[in-house]
């Protein structure tokens, strides 16, 4: 499936039509974001949480490594949470496993996870790998 996303403006639709197939497909509450530095990993994600409900602004976790926001949106998981990782600045697989990151992850609750690259082992096998590419016109295309 791809998503074609021409200008920031198309985000929104984006993120809707990306919600409503995942939520038509019965995907995987665990959702890997690969893209280069820039590609729009996190704002692709912010849309996605704000369609789902989230108030708070969401930002990118690069220091915290995880965030979690409540979503208004019953229908994302029994208890409305997502969680937002970005794991761009570990260094050992280990580090993942330190903070607890196979609980997030069987949680139930909606995992959205950056820089995947770098925790590929533990990711589940259903987990959805969505592929973001740039173009030289700016436009992206998400595609899964």
């Amino acid at each position: 499936m791809k998503i074609q996303i021409n200008c920031l403006e198309d985000i929104t639709a984006a993120a809707q039509k990306f919600l409503t197939t995942l939520q038509q497909s019965g995907a995987s509450t665990v959702i890997a974001f690969y893209g280069s530095m820039g590609a729009g990993k996190t704002t692709f994600i912010a849309a996605l949480c704000h369609e789902l409900g989230v108030t708070e602004p969401v930002t990118s976790p690069t220091f915290a490594i995880v965030n979690e926001y409540a979503s208004s949106a019953p229908t994302v998981t029994e208890e409305a949470k997502i969680y937002h990782f970005d794991f761009y600045r570990i260094k050992r697989l280990e580090e993942a496993y330190d903070m607890g990151f196979e609980d997030y992850l069987y949680s139930g609750n909606l995992c959205l996870i950056e820089w995947p690259e770098l925790i590929e082992d533990l990711l589940p096998d259903d987990a959805l790998r969505v592929h973001i590419t740039v173009y030289d016109d700016g436009s992206r295309t998400i595609s899964w």
